[in-house]
Parts: structure tokens; sequence; C-alpha cells
């Protein structure tokens, strides 16, 4: 089997102000929310799969400082859709906060949101 990029951590403040947030504003589903360790393991993916997101919460000053800004201001994460439209007014509705109008690029529609934890993301409809 070729190699895949299963899941990738975001730090957010709250697990559960983090699962509101990807599952009730994006649509992601909630795949796991367990203690491992004495850890809580909690991982979120996208309405048609994908990349999993491990939301955890920072343990240390380091990891509080970073969260939010764990790329450095540059947009973190790639959301893509077949209806730009669609889920752009969806995700509106349900709260999410948009940085800047839809734009139209050679590559495709696109703006960018921020989550409430300060990250950047791209929705995009690829042509």
């Amino acid at each position: 089997m070729p190699m895949t990029l299963s899941a990738a951590t975001l730090l957010v403040t709250d697990y559960d102000a983090g699962i509101a947030f990807y599952c009730s504003c994006l649509g992601f589903a909630l795949v796991a929310d367990e203690t491992l360790d004495g850890k809580r393991w909690v991982v979120v993916t996208p309405p048609g799969g994908g990349t999993g997101l491990v939301i955890a919460e920072p343990k240390n000053d380091a990891e509080r400082v970073a969260t939010g800004n764990q790329t450095g201001g540059r947009v973190a994460f790639f959301l893509e859709t077949d209806d730009f439209a669609r889920d752009h007014d969806r995700m509106r509705k349900a709260g999410v906060s948009f940085m800047e109008e839809p734009r139209h690029e050679p590559y495709g529609i696109v703006a960018v949101f921020e989550d409430p934890f300060g990250n950047r993301w791209d929705l995009i409809e690829r042509t």
C-alpha cells in the first residue's frame, strides 16, 4: 500500500469547542473521542473523507503560543468542495468567519476563513 497522510494535529483552546466548530459549522464527522493513556484522543474528518484532524488542547506554554498560528499566519488547511456557493452559504449561516469575499482565481473559486482558534483555511472549488 502506498503511503498516505492519515491525520494531522490541530491545536485548539478546548476539545469540546473544537468538536462543536468542526462538526457543527464545517460538517466534519467525529470519528474518535476517547481517552488513551490518560489523554483525550479526538479525531474529525471532512464530509468527503480524507485526512483526519487530531484536535488537541495545548499541554505547555509553547503549544499555547502556537495555537491558531501553527503556520506563522499562512493558510494552514485547504478544504475542497464541489459546490463553492452551497458550502460558502451554509458555512456563513453556521457562523464561520470569512476574511474575504469569494474570489475567482485561475485555479478556481476561493475564500479564506478563520476558525475560532485563529487557524486560517481556504474553502476552494477547483476548476
